[in-house]
């Protein structure tokens, strides 16, 4: 029988902390740094990829991400220095995708022709909005006008480019997004993120939020027609959700985050990355430290900026459970029971199927559009005690 990870793919993630503002909805590890010395920061990475392949030879790898942070803020030389040697130390797909986040201003967009000479196949791009007023209060840096410049040279050097929105904004009407979202779709390649706006502890809005400033938000009702909207809108333009928030053609999914909701192993370099990787048999989750200086000092040490732990069968059948669930093709049940010892509770399934919450095929549990409203609801009823 095949591995976790052989079921899932394998695949490496690289955190780039740094951006040039903080947005005020974010809770991503991001730091705003007026000097980078962007060497030191290549040669850390690279410490690092050597590590790990030595850990762990000879798998084959599927995708690698660029995330933050800004990736775009990455001179190309070190987005060129960490793919080559990926290259020498580990074996690749045929189709090996690689993905980097951009922002559509029209610096990083300069950088996109070097960035697909490097290796880069896919950019994801944080447009979050087609409307300047909302730019201006979600912190963003760019325009509409830039964005669809920086969107237009972006689809001309790569041969996959998606792009995020955010709904539910201060203000926004149903008919508001209904609108933007067509006109997005009227953009889109072959891949669309969209992500409600959920207000954070521990960033700007958060703090606006708490102290009464957060003003115009749309009530639960109305984010949940938007959210209706979404799915019907994106179908119609033949852009399914593959997961909740995820939208594509057929064959243009994120080969990336499949692996994370498939269950795959994951390494995550970088400040603050997270992985989930198979060595000797024994899954592991693994932490590192999110200080950015903290973090490139440790490496420069030679010391390990990272802590891992052992993660129980049971454990895993928990988080293979609410990964699997996001994505419409449901999780493996035959591979849940195998991980938890067994098997899905069976009065469950059939109550959660009876209300029209799940489909189970006798082999999968997906879930239904009904169930992706309450998805924590019915991941919380599966869920063993």
């Amino acid at each position: 029988m095949a591995t976790d990870w052989q079921q899932g793919g394998f695949g490496l993630y690289l955190h780039w902390p740094f951006c040039a503002a903080k947005c005020p909805y974010c809770d991503f590890n991001s730091h705003v740094s007026r000097q980078i010395d962007q060497r030191r920061w290549l040669d850390a990475y690279l410490k690092e990829l050597d590590r790990y392949a030595a850990e762990m030879p000879d798998r084959v790898l599927k995708s690698i991400f660029f995330g933050g942070g800004t990736p775009s803020l990455m001179e190309p030389y070190v987005v060129h220095g960490i793919l080559d040697r990926v290259h020498q130390i580990w074996p690749q797909a045929n189709d090996l995708e690689v993905t980097l986040e951009a922002n559509p201003t029209s610096v990083e967009a300069g950088r996109f022709r070097d960035y697909a000479q490097a290796g880069v196949s896919r950019v994801s791009m944080g447009i979050q909005s087609l409307n300047d007023r909302d730019l201006k209060r979600l912190g963003r840096m760019h325009s509409v006008a830039e964005a669809q410049a920086a969107f237009d040279i972006a689809r001309n050097q790569f041969d996959r480019v998606s792009f995020d929105l955010i709904y539910a904004r201060q203000d926004q009407t149903l008919s508001d997004w209904q609108a933007e979202l067509r006109q997005a779709l009227g953009m889109a390649i072959d891949h669309l993120s969209l992500y409600q706006l959920t207000i954070e502890q521990g960033t700007a809005f958060g703090d606006r939020y708490d102290r009464g400033l957060l003003r115009g938000l749309p009530e639960d009702d109305s984010a949940a027609d938007m959210y209706a909207a979404t799915q019907e809108i994106c179908a119609e333009a033949g852009m399914e959700a593959y997961e909740v928030s995820n939208h594509a053609l057929p064959g243009a999914e994120s080969r990336h985050n499949l692996i994370y909701w498939r269950y795959g192993d994951f390494i995550g370099i970088g400040p603050g990355a997270h992985g989930r990787i198979t060595i000797d048999g024994q899954r592991y989750g693994s932490d590192t430290e999110h200080a950015p200086g903290k973090w490139l000092h440790s490496i420069e040490a030679g010391e390990r900026a990272e802590v891992r732990h052992a993660i129980d069968p049971q454990d895993q059948a928990g988080e293979y459970l609410m990964m699997g669930l996001r994505i419409r093709e449901g999780l493996d049940k035959q591979r849940y029971e195998m991980l938890a010892g067994q098997p899905l509770n069976a009065e469950r399934l059939s109550y959660l199927s009876d209300i029209g919450m799940i489909i189970d095929t006798g082999h999968s549990v997906q879930v239904t559009e009904d169930g992706r409203m309450v998805l924590n609801a019915v991941i919380k009823e599966l869920l063993v005690d």
